[in-house]
């Protein structure tokens, strides 16, 4: 029992060594368990395959399995838990069919965080009403307030077109893809056109609409420069 004791001190010390070392740190909390890890797993893949930047980013991801309230929720207790008091906090969330006051309510708790540590801060990278609309945007402006599953009959259609077959949510390429065959630079660019037009309105209000675009730019500042410029 104390052998194992010991080794859990030896962990936690040479994890506590490992945070420090990090300049910048992003801890990225996904309502989904596959989706939208995978997807910004290929940023991390990316980032840790700088020679610049690698030893100094940290990028943890979080699968949360859980909804709007629920995931900022985990991300609190991950932090406390952890004793974590430096970094960046990204939660990754949709609206789907969740009620409105749940999904505006995770801005409003991350504003509330945010005043107790300037050094840890929250983001709520939500989309309205799911992720697919923001791939979707890799390809087309497009402001049609439809269910998801128009927005995953395009990507489907779109996947076809470029012989990539169909597209589906736990793809483990989806970041290659749409860095091979969309444009992430343009995607940026119409999620914020449709946040500007959208100003004075809660998220749910803006539908389509997301904010994913923001932690997407946050991170492909650290991404070697051939691939930088995409963004």
């Amino acid at each position: 029992m104390p052998k194992k004791a010991g080794m859990e001190t030896w962990k936690k010390k040479r994890r506590k060594e490992y945070l420090e070392k990090k300049k910048y740190r992003y801890y990225i909390f996904c309502e989904g368990e596959q989706t939208e890890p995978l997807y910004f797993a290929g940023f991390k893949r990316l980032i840790e395959e700088n020679p610049i930047y690698k030893d100094m980013v940290l990028i943890e991801i979080e699968p949360c399995a859980a909804e709007t309230m629920r995931v900022i929720g985990m991300a609190e207790r991950y932090m406390k838990k952890n004793k974590i008091q430096k970094g960046q906090v990204w939660c990754v969330y949709d609206k789907d069919s969740f009620p409105a006051d749940d999904f505006n309510g995770v801005d409003l708790r991350a504003e509330r965080l945010n005043k107790e540590n300037p050094e840890l801060q929250y983001h709520t990278a939500w989309s309205n009403e799911c992720i697919e609309f923001w791939f979707l945007l890799h390809f087309a402006y497009y402001t049609s307030n439809n269910h998801r599953m128009e927005y995953i009959s395009f990507l489907n259609d779109k996947f076809r077109e470029l012989g990539i077959g169909k597209y589906q949510k736990n793809m483990k390429n989806i970041f290659d893809i749409l860095m091979e065959n969309g444009n992430p630079k343009l995607a940026i660019r119409y999620a914020k056109r449709i946040i500007k037009d959208g100003q004075g309105k809660t998220p749910a209000e803006i539908a389509p609409g997301t904010k994913v675009y923001e932690l997407v730019e946050e991170l492909g500042k650290y991404l070697p420069d051939e691939i930088e410029k995409n963004f």
